[in-house]
């Protein structure tokens, strides 16, 4: 029987684990086709059905909230990254169809529909993540926290606690220690960059835990992702071209692709002022035939298919110093080489962010990087070779230590779920 839930909610994947009686932890697996997988895409998409008079809402989360909105064309309410509203005090709700839903509806219709995929009932307990900062221009860290409990409250869960998640990855890396070490825990996630440097002590009564210091900032995979979009699929169509209007030559606005930076939002598009806007550029621009194949693109619906190329193009310079990005859609054929060389700068400026927001780690915990034994790098964002240079550069590659990054966090949620206090882990 399971006692607790180790739950990870994260922008991009939600990730739980089980702890049991016994002390073992497992993480929850889901099916979907042919395929297993224990990262659950964190996106909802909310549809009417079609098979009675009442018009119900229809709710679905992960693969099967993307094959909804794939088999409707866009026609639905689609809702990814959702955890990045979770502190914002200007978020109160949305309208889903008839209905207004708050943030802590979206995440209990979400938990629901996790619970439901994994064929099984949740505990009491729940040891819940939290990111150092949340994401957003000034946080309102009670809010989210408020929030948090109302919707694990309304899926049943009694006892909460919540833990920083660098803190449960550091938590789970330090099972492998046999000695006392300071510990600088990165974890990089689709919405946030999270930063502990925590002090374990190896004793007869087990491990001792010390917290120096939490910094994070908001800055993290989907960042990098929009970088490649921004380069090179917003140019394909049009991004930094010209037109001509009264005379005058003028660059196309770039507000047309500010909606590349969430694909779903795409569909919305098609029957907006802007793409009657797009029609009517044809006529002017100076380069009309990536004008058309913006509309083409939009035409299609492509946007989930340009997210899929875009992360294949990242998972390949994770593993090549140079990537190929292909989207052919609806007429659109985009073959792009892309070397890892041109990626990183592209990234310059977030990898900055994320120098310094270790720099002020190191200040808050009173160290210098000679002070640091490990450094353990975690979340998906750690395949990114640039990302780990950076801590390779500062720390030595001998420091470095990473492994099972996507489910580090969760399973170091459980395994702090079976501390006999585990208020002394909690925030």
């Amino acid at each position: 029987m399971a006692l607790s839930l180790g739950l990870d909610f994260g922008t991009t994947n939600t990730v739980a684990t089980l702890a049991g009686a016994g002390g073992q932890v497992e993480t929850v697996r889901f099916n979907h086709g042919d395929m297993a997988f224990d990262a659950f895409r964190s996106v909802l998409c909310f549809s009417e059905s079609d098979d009675d008079a009442a018009r119900r809402i229809v709710v679905d989360a992960g693969p099967w909230a993307i094959d909804r909105f794939v088999e409707l064309g866009g026609d639905c309410r689609f809702i990814q990254s959702f955890k990045t509203f979770a502190a914002s005090a200007h978020f109160t709700d949305t309208q889903i169809y008839s209905r207004r839903l708050k943030f802590e509806d979206l995440l209990s219709g979400f938990l629901r529909q996790v619970k439901k995929h994994a064929g099984m009932e949740f505990p009491k307990r729940v040891v819940v993540g939290r990111p150092v900062s949340f994401a957003g221009v000034a946080p309102d860290e009670a809010l989210a926290r408020e929030r948090y409990e109302a919707a694990l409250r309304a899926v049943g869960f009694e006892d909460i606690h919540h833990v920083y998640e660098p803190v449960a990855a550091a938590y789970f890396f330090a099972q492998r220690l046999n000695t006392d070490a300071t510990i600088l825990v990165a974890d990089f996630g689709g919405g946030t960059s999270d930063f502990s440097v925590v002090r374990f002590s190896i004793g007869a009564s087990g491990i001792s835990y010390e917290p120096l210091a939490h910094t994070g900032v908001g800055v993290a995979g989907d960042a990098f992702d929009y970088r490649i979009i921004d380069n090179v699929v917003a140019r394909a169509f049009g991004k930094g071209s010209e037109y001509e209007s009264w005379g005058k030559i003028l660059p196309v606005p770039g507000s047309y692709y500010a909606k590349f930076s969430r694909w779903n939002e795409l569909s919305v598009m098609r029957n907006s002022r802007d793409y009657r806007e797009l029609q009517q550029l044809v006529r002017d621009s100076l380069d009309p035939d990536r004008i058309r194949a913006f509309l083409a693109f939009l035409d299609a619906d492509a946007g989930y298919a340009m997210y899929r190329a875009v992360s294949d193009a990242k998972m390949q310079l994770s593993q090549a110093d140079e990537a190929t990005l292909s989207l052919h859609v609806a007429g659109v054929r985009i073959d792009k080489a892309i070397r890892r060389a041109q990626f990183e700068d592209w990234i310059r400026p977030e990898l900055a962010e994320i120098g310094a927001c270790v720099d002020r780690a190191l200040s808050e915990a009173g160290l210098d990087e000679g002070q640091i034994d490990r450094v353990f790098i975690t979340g998906g964002s750690s395949f990114v070779p640039a990302v780990r240079a950076l801590f390779e550069t500062r720390f030595g590659a001998a420091r470095i230590e990473t492994g099972d990054q996507l489910v580090s966090i969760a399973r170091g949620l459980s395994l702090i779920a079976r501390e006999p206090d585990i208020a002394r882990w909690a925030v």
